[in-house]
């Protein structure tokens, strides 16, 4: 049944009428992830205003029981933003209206957010401040911050600066039982007890409901530098994007990976072409950055690996640094047209990736005859995005059973950037022994005491007494 009409009255009187969704026409673009895999139903989608209008509709939600799917931007790839069955009993809380940005000077070297402003939004105007964060992703001008801080997201410069978890230094944050956790002080140091922001960080929702962030900043970097070549081995890559990274004048912050056979699927698709000639195994992107032109270290850098090197292409700033980007940007956009894929996103040591990669190929060869592996991600991390294409929803559960195995047996873990989401809970158990999934089940309890934040979410189901 639908959710009971004076219900939905008492919460339109917290967050105003027009923030309380029942049309399904309005509705289904809040209960479907951005893959198209995961999708359920909310009785509504709430769209509270403040830290006021949060508390009081998480309050009034563990009240009547009714299961509470926080989102942001809902561009998370796993179902971690979406209501996980068809059941009425649930609704989203859209944080998107909570949307303002602080006086980035107002304490050096961090800004005070809302949680629903987006990634473009925050750096456009950190920018007008000569600053940025230094958390980049390409789903930046629907990302937003704070569900980029509960998925603990990573992007494109983590060997840099690291992961939003890096970038927070302090949270406001409603917990499942209606109580406010507000840490927005933002001390450089601070011992007196467990860091609270740290641990609601990459919790997917399900021990609060982020609702303003206190971020680092970093200085805007002057000029920018790109390349983009072409190698016949991953393990090229590596060697190629450590030298970079060793060289203090190159300023390298950016080493994305692309394998041959997905470059050219998406090329095609666009009807674009590498900025080079000839086939390559691999696809090596780098960006650097600084104070003072990057583009001689990096060309230094290069003929040094001249060896290794099948095609290159180099850009300063401009239209052309923005078109070798698109190539590594517009992959997920495109993967998602010719799919949905199947998309498992890994972690792995930097020594294991080709193996892996072979590996997981040829064991989904096995599985699925005539599939896809597509592979990209950011290198120097170990972080690499497992698109496969062409599997029937049958097999779905062999083909991500079969490559988050081969992940762990190579040191790896199943989750990376993405999250465990509604994807990969029953997986959890690869990477998280018993003993820790009962702590994380007991701090749920902590900050929860009545589940009723992102159910079917990220923790698996309790096995059978």
């Amino acid at each position: 049944m639908p959710l009971d009409a004076g219900l939905l009255g008492d919460l339109a009187g917290i967050v105003g009428p027009h923030h309380v969704i029942v049309d399904p026409a309005i509705r289904a673009g809040y209960e479907v992830d951005w893959t198209g895999r995961f999708r359920g139903r909310a009785g509504a989608v709430l769209r509270p205003g403040d830290l006021a209008e949060t508390a009081a509709v998480v309050e009034l939600c563990r009240q009547h029981g009714i299961g509470l799917v926080p989102q942001g931007g809902n561009t998370g790839l796993v179902g971690g933003g979406v209501p996980a069955d068809a059941a009425y009993d649930v609704v989203v809380l859209s944080t998107r209206r909570i949307s303002w940005i602080g006086d980035p000077d107002a304490v050096p070297g961090q800004v005070a957010v809302g949680a629903g402003t987006t990634l473009a939004e925050l750096q456009r105007a950190l920018g007008r401040a000569g600053a940025e964060l230094g958390v980049d992703l390409a789903s930046r001008d629907s990302a937003t911050v704070g569900g980029m801080a509960a998925t603990n997201a990573g992007g494109m410069r983590v060997m840099s600066h690291g992961t939003m978890r890096a970038q927070v230094t302090g949270i406001e944050v409603v917990l499942g039982d209606g109580r406010i956790v507000s840490q927005m002080r933002g001390l450089s140091k601070d011992t007196s007890g467990y860091d609270l922001s740290g641990l609601v960080v990459g919790s997917e929702g399900t021990l609060g409901v982020l609702t303003a962030l206190r971020l680092k900043t970093i200085q805007l970097a002057e000029r920018r530098a790109v390349a983009m070549i072409g190698v016949a081995t991953i393990e090229a890559a590596v060697e190629i994007a450590l030298g970079l990274s060793r060289d203090r004048d190159a300023g390298l912050r950016a080493a994305e990976v692309v394998r041959g056979a997905t470059i050219e699927r998406t090329c095609a698709a666009r009807g674009t072409a590498p900025p080079y000639e000839g086939r390559h195994d691999w696809h090596l992107l780098v960006e650097c950055a600084g104070n003072l032109d990057p583009l001689p270290a990096m060309a230094r850098v290069l003929g040094d690996h001249a060896g290794l090197i099948g095609g290159s292409a180099l850009a300063g700033e401009g239209r052309q640094l923005s078109e070798i980007w698109a190539h590594r940007e517009r992959l997920t956009e495109v993967l998602a047209r010719l799919g949905p894929p199947r998309k498992l996103d890994v972690s792995l040591p930097l020594a294991a990736m080709g193996a892996f990669v072979e590996g997981g190929a040829a064991a989904l060869g096995r599985l699925v005859p005539g599939a896809e592996m597509h592979v990209f991600g950011h290198l120097l991390d170990g972080n690499l995005h497992l698109n496969v294409l062409g599997v029937p929803d049958d097999a779905g559960e062999a083909v991500d059973g079969a490559l988050l195995r081969l992940t762990v047996d190579a040191g790896g873990s199943i989750g990376a950037e993405h999250g465990i989401g509604r994807a990969k809970r029953q997986w959890l158990h690869l990477v998280r022994p018993p003993d820790e999934i009962e702590v994380f089940r007991r701090v749920k309890q902590a900050f929860d005491p009545e589940g009723i934040l992102n159910p079917g979410c990220l923790l698996p189901d309790p096995l059978p007494a």
